[in-house]
């Protein structure tokens, strides 16, 4: 269940922080949603802490820059602009890989109202992870497309082929001019319900645009078992058969999931592979029975919470989630799945 109150958060970030102790292979991940969960808190100040002691550490963390853009974002909302713009500066002149590191740097300018300082970052990173408008966007950049876009629209800026390939790669119901333009006006006041429905589908749309700060430490993985360890499960776990009548059923399913997902604008989709022994320790962990057909989902969350999620969608040529080698086009991603 997803912890409501402050004090629900300083409590889920103290078990993640129990669980970094034990798992110190996995302490980044866990601290890092740690971290989220005291921000969400108001407890900035610990976070910050989480943050410097992953900088410090030996050794160094697999994402220093993601660590960097974090801790950055989190000063700037607590009173630190500068030394939050120090770290964002850094971050900028070293043009680093990681996407996530760049669209949180670009969206802390960005709620700031430093639109211009966003779009230079937006592009910055855009143009450091793409070739070109005609090569194939990364999943992780896809964002960075689309956050480019939303900040040319406020600053009335003309669109250009990156803006381009962002209306093409945008798959809600609602086009990305729409969703961005600044003189939209805000109609959840009227009493005419064609207005309200449009207004609600708007905001369902933007709601899957936006990467919101709620989407970092809860990215949403299904579990996925490759076809011998779902064998041992069921051998060993019967009760277990109806979640799983056959291996084939059980990748429909979950690729159907994760498009359904997609389509209601769910952020950071990903992918986990479970192991029986694995699946037996959480189990034993949480003081039940693996039988328990309710722990799946809480197993799934506890293996993305150790960084074990791999993104969903691949790109079409890459190989495909589900472990067959083939390419992604040509196995799950194919429109008839």
């Amino acid at each position: 269940m997803r912890p409501d109150t402050p004090a629900d958060h300083i409590t889920e970030a103290e078990r993640l922080l129990r669980t970094a102790a034990q798992y110190p292979e996995d302490r980044e991940p866990l601290l890092l949603r740690a971290a989220a969960h005291l921000e969400l808190a108001g407890a900035r100040d610990r976070a910050t802490t989480l943050y410097d002691e992953l900088l410090a550490a030996t050794p160094p963390p697999e994402s220093p820059f993601l660590v960097k853009a974090l801790k950055a974002a989190n000063l700037w909302e607590y009173g630190h602009e500068a030394e939050a713009r120090v770290i964002i500066d850094g971050i900028r002149s070293v043009t680093p890989s990681d996407a996530a590191a760049w669209a949180i740097v670009a969206e802390t300018l960005e709620a700031h109202d430093e639109l211009e300082a966003a779009e230079e970052t937006f592009s910055a990173a855009v143009t450091a992870l793409v070739a070109s408008p005609d090569d194939e966007v990364p999943y992780p950049a896809q964002s960075l497309l689309m956050g480019r876009h939303r900040v040319r629209r406020l600053l009335a800026v003309r669109h250009d082929d990156w803006d381009v390939l962002a209306d093409r790669l945008h798959t809600g119901a609602v086009a990305l001019d729409e969703l961005h333009d600044p003189k939209r006006l805000w109609s959840l006041g009227s009493s005419d319900p064609a207005e309200l429905e449009a207004e609600i589908t708007r905001l369902r749309s933007e709601l899957g645009s936006y990467r919101t700060a709620l989407s970092r430490p809860f990215p949403v993985a299904v579990l996925l078992w490759p076809a011998d360890e779902l064998a041992e499960l069921l051998a060993a776990y019967p009760e277990l058969e109806a979640e799983y009548p056959t291996h084939e059923a059980h990748l429909t399913d979950l690729e159907a999931s994760l498009r359904e997902a997609a389509a209601a604008g769910t952020p950071n989709l990903g992918v986990v592979r479970g192991t029986v022994p694995s699946y037996e320790a959480f189990a034993a962990s949480e003081s039940t029975t693996p039988a328990n057909a309710a722990l799946l989902p809480q197993y799934a969350t506890t293996l993305a919470a150790r960084g074990r999620a791999t993104p969903w969608p691949p790109s079409r040529t890459a190989p495909c989630w589900c472990g067959s080698g083939t390419a992604y086009a040509n196995c799950h991603g194919t429109p008839e799945i």
